[in-house]
């Protein structure tokens, strides 16, 4: 089978799980109990769980807002809060369109463990429009990059096991209430920036973790 034929196995699978996941949009509701509350195959930075604070991302690697997010706050908000341990940062997927180069970008993730599954999600945000261009090629130097053969990232992607997992996620990612992404939680409360056109702003969000901080 040629590499153009088994990616193209991979789009048609990740294809499925993107429909399954468009529906459950509609049977999500608006509960954002869960936001809060630890999730299977939660992917996590900083401080250990039951912290005192803990933000939750929801977002996609081919959501070009989570990218302009990253680009102008991650290394802010990483260097204050989780580097320091002050909050436990929690990462929670949730394939955007492309659906299926997302959901393939973060099964490779995923495939690289624990401790490289930031660098492959970042690393993916800062490509996109390469990976726009060409995803395919895109997903495979990435994956490369953290180790990956060619020959495991195939794997990686068509794993039927995994897929479903990835559905599982995003499952659960919808019924916390999320609309959008990138969306952001503290300690299981939305923190939103009215009108603003890139996601919740630092200042906002630093504002929503330092009170829950200064919490006795």
């Amino acid at each position: 089978m040629s590499a153009t034929t088994r990616y193209a196995a991979m789009s048609r699978r990740a294809a499925m799980t993107a429909a399954a996941l468009t529906a459950m949009v509609a049977l999500a509701g608006c509960n954002s109990g869960g936001a809060g509350a630890p999730a299977d195959g939660d992917m996590a930075m900083g401080a250990p769980e039951g912290a005192k604070v803990t933000v939750v991302e929801y977002a996609s690697v081919t959501c070009h807002v989570c990218a302009a997010w990253q680009e102008e706050n991650w290394e802010g908000f990483k260097a204050r809060y989780v580097d320091t341990n002050k909050v436990r940062y929690v990462f929670r997927e949730i394939p955007t369109s492309p659906r299926e180069v997302a959901v393939a970008g973060f099964l490779i993730a995923r495939c690289a463990g624990e401790d490289k599954y930031f660098d492959v999600v970042h690393e993916l945000l800062a490509n996109q429009e390469a990976m726009r261009l060409d995803p395919r090629a895109t997903l495979f130097r990435v994956g490369n990059g953290v180790g990956l053969s060619n020959e495991r990232i195939q794997q990686c992607i068509t794993d039927e096991a995994a897929l479903e997992a990835a559905e599982a996620r995003a499952q659960t990612s919808l019924a916390a209430g999320v609309d959008g992404t990138p969306t952001f939680f503290v300690n299981g409360t939305k923190v939103i920036t009215p009108g603003s056109q890139s996601g919740t702003s630092l200042a906002d969000l630093s504002k929503a973790i330092d009170a829950e901080l200064a919490k006795s």
